[in-house]
């Protein structure tokens, strides 16, 4: 079953490392998967985007007309992406920083606080890693564990605080997610 995920925010919130992690993950736990990155011209603070498809079968194209689930981090990215989230899709989004109202009624919306979560982790940064650690929960692409790995490279020579707060911040994403 192939499984496209957009990942949509602004530079600097995580968006492209959800994905490169996600995708990182799902390889190292025998599936196949691709992960495309798509930048706006913009630097930081601009939109960010990208896709990652995950299939247990090789994947033939790396091309995604619409995605079965969008993770928006924000309104800028919400506004700009939700028509490429395909009808019955999943929204997952930062209920903290999406505020506009959504309006679509032909897919599942689930907001997660992550911004105010990661917060309360220790730093707005992790937001992301509470945003994945939601739609783990609420997709099963990868598990807990297989995801934590990819952390664990990730941040391999960061201080033992910094890997315990994304630890922590996946474990609030999982737990927000079955709420």
């Amino acid at each position: 079953m192939k499984n496209a995920i957009i990942f949509s925010g602004t530079g600097g919130q995580g968006v492209m490392s959800m994905g490169i992690m996600l995708a990182q993950s799902a390889v190292e736990s025998g599936r196949h998967a691709i992960y495309m990155p798509s930048y706006g011209p913009e630097q930081r603070g601009g939109s960010a985007k990208c896709t990652v498809i995950i299939d247990k079968d090789e994947i033939v194209s790396p091309m995604a007309g619409y995605g079965g689930v969008l993770v928006a981090m924000n309104n800028m990215a919400y506004d700009k992406f939700i028509g490429e989230l395909e009808p019955g899709g999943v929204l997952v989004y930062d209920s903290t920083l999406v505020t506009v109202p959504i309006e679509r009624d032909d897919i599942t919306k689930i907001g997660i606080p992550a911004d105010a979560l990661a917060l309360e982790v220790g730093s707005s940064k992790v937001a992301n890693v509470i945003v994945i650690g939601a739609l783990i929960a609420l997709t099963g692409l990868v598990t807990p564990e297989e995801f934590q790995r990819s952390l664990d490279k990730k941040f391999a020579s960061k201080s033992d605080a910094v890997r315990a707060m994304n630890a922590e911040a996946l474990k609030r994403g999982i737990a927000a997610a079955s709420k």
